[in-house]
This record gives structure tokens, C-alpha cells and sequence, in this order.
């Protein structure tokens, strides 16, 4: 099969375009013919590197972890799905080695959930990973309901466009931290933008004068360490960007793959309660400059990688 590979951690400058051996397909996992993938930052960190100390590296890897497809054989002990069945798959394992910018990726079942009916295959690849992080962000980590304040830091990124679709729909109040040029994109979405930076304080505080009820940090830094000032009496912190939230009271939440919470982000899909923002699409043999465009750093939605 066609995939991207390295064989070595770098940068977007070792990834190779070029043959790999199909994937076997264990008695729990799936063989999906993959029609699109999408770009996180977790995966061009993943091949600087940053993540060696918790999973090993098994060279070459193929990197993603984000994948929409259609299941072309089911392992022995899978009764979940059937050939020619369209689903979605945030396809992490406890190694690097098996990702889905490829032709094909064997995927563990608990990966997987059906695909959304009204969204693309490219749509569609953007959720799980950016999806499944803001669901168990809001529903674990920060018990939003019905009436709460909620700030989410970067709303107008993958993460947070996810956030604060979410955060509406639980009945919350959503104010989001952008640039300028993605605040009627945010309002769109139902938040209330503002801008990040200096004076972030002052300018919630305007918006929210009793404080929030949860805070959602996507940044770390400056902005989470502001988010612990910001908060009403009880309030909740999480963040998937620094540890330090810790250290602040809060929740530090890493994503795992979940059919069940992958499940309800298909039928808030289809309902028309989450959509996807795609802001740029990559042949699958273009993926170098798909992660050098994440790595900017100002990416709207997600980036996706279609695979022919």
C-alpha cells in the first residue's frame, strides 16, 4: 500500500511517500480502506519526539491517529462491523508505528464508531481525535450543564470549534478567546468572542462579571495561568495543554479512544448539533506540508488528508 512513514523523530522534512506492507488484521481490529485522514498537533509532536517517554517507537511509523474510512475486513472476534461499513476512528495505540495517513490502517474496534451519514469523509476524519477531547473535557473533567459559563481558550481552533459546539448544546454560555479575524466564526458557532493576549483578565471579566462557571485551557501558559483568577466560587479548570493545571486545582485530561463517546459525537453529527470546519485539504502525499501548516499554529478547524 501507499503511506507516509519515518524512520527516525524529526520534522516534517523526514517524512517519506512510498510503499508499506498492508496491515494485519488481529482478531479485535478492523482493516479500513482509508479515504481521509486529518492533521493534529499530537502528530508532528509525536515524530519530533516529545511523546518517546510514554510510547515506544516502532520504525518506520506511519503517523495519524485520526482516520474515516470504510471497513474492508473485520477480524475474527469482531461483530461490531461488517465490509463496506463507513466509520470513523481515533486510531491511537500504546506504541507509534500503525498510523492512518496510509491506504489502509488496521484498527482496534474500540477505536471506532460509525461514520456520520451527512458529513464527508473529510469532514468526518476531523472528528474523533479534536471531538473526543472536547466531549470528555466538558462531560468528565468539567460536569458542564444547563446554565454554566464556560471559557475555552482557542475556541476557534480544531479543539475548541468542537468546544464550544458541544458547550451550546449542554445548555452552557460559551465565551472564546481568538484572533480578530475568527470571532464571527466563533459567533457563529454561539460564543462570544474575545481576544487572547495581554488584558484577557479585564476583558472576561466584562463579559462575565460574577465569574465562570469552567474553564477549558487549549494553550497553557499565560492563558492558563490566568483561567485560576477568572473562575466563580467552584468553579472547574482543565487543561490539554500543561500539567501546571495541577498545580492550580484543575484537571489535566489526555484523550482516549472511546466507541461509546465516539458514538454520541456521530449522533450530535447527524442531528446537526456538531459540524467540522475544514480549512485545508492535502493529497496524502503532500502530508509534510500539511504539518508544516499545523505547526503555525493558526489553523482554523482542522486540516485534512485525503487519500485516493
Amino acid at each position: 500500500m501507499k503511506a507516509i512513514s519515518y524512520r527516525r523523530y524529526g520534522g516534517p522534512e523526514i517524512l517519506e511517500y512510498g510503499e508499506r506492507p498492508e496491515p494485519k488484521v488481529g482478531p479485535d481490529s478492523v482493516l479500513i480502506r482509508v479515504k481521509a485522514a486529518a492533521v493534529n498537533p499530537v502528530d508532528w509532536k509525536a515524530q519530533a519526539g516529545y511523546l518517546e517517554p510514554v510510547l515506544d517507537a516502532v520504525f518506520p511509523v506511519i503517523p495519524g491517529w485520526d482516520v474515516a474510512g470504510v471497513v474492508e475486513q473485520p477480524g475474527p472476534a469482531v461483530t461490531e462491523f461488517q465490509p463496506g461499513d463507513e466509520v470513523i476512528g481515533y486510531v491511537r495505540e500504546d506504541f507509534l508505528s500503525r498510523g492512518t495517513c496510509a491506504e489502509y490502517v488496521a484498527a482496534p474496534v474500540r477505536t471506532l464508531a460509525r461514520k456520520p451519514r451527512n458529513l464527508s469523509f473529510t469532514q468526518a476524519a476531523g472528528i474523533p481525535l479534536a471531538g473526543l477531547t472536547a466531549y470528555q473535557c466538558l462531560v468528565r473533567a468539567l460536569r458542564v450543564g444547563e446554565g454554566d459559563t464556560v471559557l475555552v481558550h482557542a475556541g476557534a481552533g480544531g479543539v475548541g470549534s468542537m468546544a464550544v459546539q458541544l458547550a451550546r448544546h449542554m445548555g452552557a454560555r460559551v465565551i472564546g478567546t481568538a484572533g480578530e479575524r475568527n470571532h464571527e466564526y466563533l459567533r457563529a458557532l454561539g460564543a462570544e468572542p474575545t481576544v487572547y493576549g495581554d488584558g484577557l483578565a479585564d476583558r472576561v471579566r466584562a463579559l462575565a462579571p460574577n465569574g465562570v462557571d469552567a474553564v477549558l485551557d487549549l494553550v497553557g501558559g499565560d492563558a492558563l495561568a490566568v483561567s485560576s483568577e477568572l473562575l466563580a466560587p467552584g468553579g472547574r479548570l482543565a487543561s490539554i495543554a500543561d500539567p501546571a493545571v495541577l498545580g492550580l486545582g484543575g484537571r489535566y485530561v489526555f484523550v482516549r479512544p472511546d466507541p461509546d463517546d465516539l458514538q454520541d459525537l456521530t449522533d450530535l453529527a447527524e442531528r446537526g448539533a456538531l459540524g467540522v470546519e475544514v480549512s485545508a485539504v492535502f493529497p496524502l502525499q503532500k502530508t509534510a506540508d500539511a504539518q508544516r501548516l499545523s505547526m503555525e499554529g493558526h489553523v482554523r478547524g482542522k486540516i485534512a488528508i485525503t487519500v485516493d
